[in-house]
């Protein structure tokens, strides 16, 4: 399985990267309005969320692996159940962010195997970052990633996570730039009590769980929805690193792949491994 993890590694880096660059096309065009749709859970969608679907889709089909996406209709649990191996996406996470154009919206590719993320893909067009991982591998980072770029030169260029190079910083909180939760703000409040110079840092999309991955935070509290496909790959970067995304009970680790796609609330801690 191993030399299979390193070419489906490839081809995902490959789907994200190309996929932020048809997304790219879209943000950077001046006269887009970007086609803004809602959905019927009243969440918005964009040409470039179907741009970049249709991207990853093309590459992703090459593997014969059933895919599990935030845009597409997906398969009803009977038959999602059987599947031991899947892929799970979200072709533009942080499509608010994406319409108010700050920057923080991201590309998730995820392999789920018998509901564990066992490898992740997380691309940032904006900032030409990408963070990727899996199990047995570890987790690394690559910056100035450009499309005609190979597999090959992104990871050989890229740092095994966490980055941080040993900085000194006060422990830090990150939250969610647009779903804040009264539950949140007691879990920082209470940490507070611990480190009394305690900072928050907001971020859009699975950047969150990057930057604890990174180490630029030390704990992502969700208490406030999320689905399948906004943490599968982050979650998979984490555990390819020895790091724990655990329900609220810090033991627990999320699951994949369930009837109900809606995630419960959960931590990832740096100091829970």
């Amino acid at each position: 399985m191993e030399n299979n993890l390193d070419m489906l590694l490839k081809l995902a880096i490959s789907a994200a990267v190309q996929a932020g660059k048809g997304i790219m096309d879209i943000y950077t065009d001046e006269s887009s309005d970007f086609g803004v749709e809602m959905k019927s859970d009243n969440s918005p969608l964009t040409i470039a969320d179907k741009k970049s679907d249709a991207i990853i889709s093309s590459y992703l089909s090459k593997t014969k692996i059933p895919v599990l996406c935030e845009e597409i209709k997906n398969s009803p649990y009977e038959e999602r159940k059987a599947w031991s191996l899947l892929w799970v996406v979200d072709p533009l996470d942080g499509t608010k962010e994406f319409i108010k154009r700050n920057g923080e919206f991201t590309v998730n590719i995820a392999l789920v195997e018998k509901s564990e993320p066992i490898l992740g893909v997380i691309y940032v067009p904006v900032k030409n970052t990408i963070y990727f991982g899996y199990k047995g591998f570890g987790s690394r980072k690559a910056e100035n990633v450009l499309p005609s770029d190979s597999c090959d030169e992104i990871i050989s260029r890229s740092r095994q996570l966490p980055v941080t190079d040993g900085e000194e910083r006060a422990y830090t909180v990150v939250a969610s730039r647009s779903h804040l939760s009264a539950e949140t703000e007691e879990f920082i409040n209470d940490r507070k009590k611990t480190y009394p110079q305690l900072v928050t840092v907001s971020a859009g999309s699975s950047l969150k769980i990057c930057l604890v991955c990174e180490g630029k935070a030390d704990v992502y509290p969700r208490f406030a929805p999320t689905m399948e496909w906004d943490t599968a790959a982050g979650d998979g970067i984490a555990r390819a690193m020895g790091l724990k995304c655990t329900l609220v009970d810090g033991n627990t680790p999320l699951s994949y792949n369930k009837a109900d796609l809606t995630n419960p609330w959960f931590i990832i801690d740096r100091g829970n491994k």
